[in-house]
């Protein structure tokens, strides 16, 4: 049986995890900006997968840990690497991304 510490920690957790996954819906499209959000949602999801599994506060950290690093990993390698701008006449062309 878990304690109430215990309980009142998950639901913070779980409150986060819902909180990063709402903010997946904001696209970015800077290499910077997406390794940021890859790492938020990466963090949240892994400290709610290793609380789930381990039922504590270490396993919450290193799952977060664990998931930070690889959501930023993600975010930044699928960063798109050609944008399109408009000249003045409205044709569009590709530049390098911000």
């Amino acid at each position: 049986m878990r304690s109430e510490r215990e309980t009142d920690f998950m639901k913070k957790l779980v409150l986060l995890a819902a909180v990063g996954l709402a903010l997946a819906g904001c696209q970015s499209d800077s290499q910077r900006d997406r390794a940021l959000v890859g790492g938020g949602l990466g963090a949240a999801t892994g400290a709610a997968i290793g609380a789930a599994a381990t039922g504590d506060v270490g396993g919450a950290l290193v799952g977060g840990a664990i998931g930070a690093a690889g959501g930023a990993i993600v975010g930044s390698a699928t960063t798109p690497k050609n944008c399109v701008a408009y000249d003045r006449y409205g044709n569009p062309y590709r530049v390098a991304c911000p």
